[in-house]
């Protein structure tokens, strides 16, 4: 988007289209059934049906099998409105196909899918307005969220908090939407960003015994075993959180349990990234709960030299740690947050603290000192605690008296 802050105007929507599709395009061979088939895996396709333990139909040809990895996936939610032209709507799968840019845009919504799109569209010129049940990124700290509901509003984006929608209704203009209050929302389009329904519709799944939650997804274990001991599932299909970088995660641990007879389990500790300008970045805890001693170490991005050399200091990184420095999660805002977050996914992972992160050496200037400053004040601040204190008052005293002073024990070498 640099070329709207060089010369104050939006970017040709055609151009970004053309360049979306390009990065597709490049990105899509390498998960393509044609990369498969090079490695060896027979590929069919059409429709599979379980017909029993260990037999599958795939457009009347019987595939018999010792085990199976279901990944069939999600779609996002295109329904729910009552009067809502089904042609009026886009999804996130769909919004990069419409013809010519919306001069209107309206978002169902409040989490990453909603604020990003709803950024991007707003940058390429269309009025947005976000629809929210509660508040955008209801996940995240509210510092965080505070922080990207300020860049929206900046960018001219619209944001309806705490509201709800009655219904919808075909005008002459598009389509009028009704929230809860009575006030009304006038839209060329209408994007739904409000979740993702798993693919087990039809699969047969009664059948060979695979248990799924109310809503559908297919329930696992944290080995990824379904309720079948034969059957295994991965990705967006369960009820895991919906990441992509997560589902390549489980389905590896899936299928090399599956095949090699391991018992891998997934890792509870999870990335996330919502790629708006500003970025969020979070993994583990996003708060401190004083309940457990949970204390939370924040530097402001003025304090970050990178940050303030590219004039973009209104981030900041937040740790939170046990009494002990564990570091038990974390949250980044500002540019290329995602890109400091790996180093503490590792940290939350194999239970670091933050005395592992000082004494590890960073480049300078990065936006990862805003990580590294964090655990230095937080190593300095137990530092200064009086039970610290006092411990390293004796050693200084113990050395002084029988190391460095008269009579002193020690040989010199």
């Amino acid at each position: 988007m640099r070329a709207r802050a060089l010369t104050g105007q939006p970017p040709e929507s055609a151009a970004v289209r053309q360049r979306i599709f390009a990065a597709i395009n490049t990105i899509e061979p390498l998960d393509s059934p044609a990369a498969l088939e090079d490695v060896g895996v027979e590929v069919i396709k059409g429709t599979l049906t379980f017909r029993a333990s260990g037999i599958a139909d795939v457009n009347g040809r019987t595939i018999r099998f010792r085990q199976a990895l279901i990944a069939t996936g999600g779609t996002p939610v295109s329904t729910g409105i009552p009067g809502l032209a089904p042609g009026a709507t886009v999804t996130s799968d769909t919004i990069w196909e419409l013809d010519a840019l919306p001069g209107r845009l309206a978002i169902v919504g409040e989490g990453p899918v909603a604020c990003e799109l709803g950024q991007a569209f707003a940058r390429l010129g269309t009025e947005v307005t976000m629809i929210v049940r509660s508040r955008i990124l209801p996940k995240e700290d509210p510092d965080a969220a505070d922080l990207v509901r300020e860049s929206l509003e900046a960018d001219g984006v619209r944001i309806l908090e705490y509201a709800s929608v009655e219904n919808a209704a075909t005008t002459a203009a598009g389509t009028r939407i009704r929230l809860g209050d009575g006030a009304a929302v006038d839209t060329d389009a209408v994007l739904l960003a409000t979740g993702r329904t798993p693919r087990t519709a039809g699969l047969g799944l009664e059948r060979i015994g695979v248990k799924l939650d109310e809503d559908g997804h297919v329930i696992t274990d944290s080995r990824m075993m379904t309720s079948n001991p034969l059957i295994w599932a991965a990705g967006d299909v369960t009820a895991n959180p919906q990441f992509t970088h997560l589902a390549g995660v489980h389905a590896s641990v899936a299928a090399s349990n599956a095949v090699l007879g391991l018992k891998r389990q997934v890792s509870g500790t999870v990335p996330r990234v919502t790629f708006t300008s500003p970025e969020v970045a979070a993994v583990g805890l996003t708060g401190a709960d004083s309940r457990l001693q949970h204390r939370a170490r924040t530097v402001r991005h003025t304090h970050v030299d990178r940050a303030v050399t590219e004039d973009s200091t209104s981030g900041f990184t937040r740790l939170i740690m046990d009494r002990r420095g564990k570091i038990l999660g974390c949250t980044i805002v500002g540019p290329r947050a995602g890109e400091s977050l790996a180093e503490l996914t590792l940290a939350v992972h194999k239970g670091m603290t933050t005395s592992d992160i000082a004494g590890t050496t960073h480049p300078y200037p990065t936006y990862s000192d805003g990580v590294w400053n964090a655990a230095v004040a937080d190593v300095r601040e137990r530092l200064a605690s009086p039970g610290t204190r006092r411990a390293m008052a004796a050693l200084i005293w113990f050395r002084r008296r029988w190391l460095d002073g008269p009579g002193s024990h020690r040989r010199d070498q």
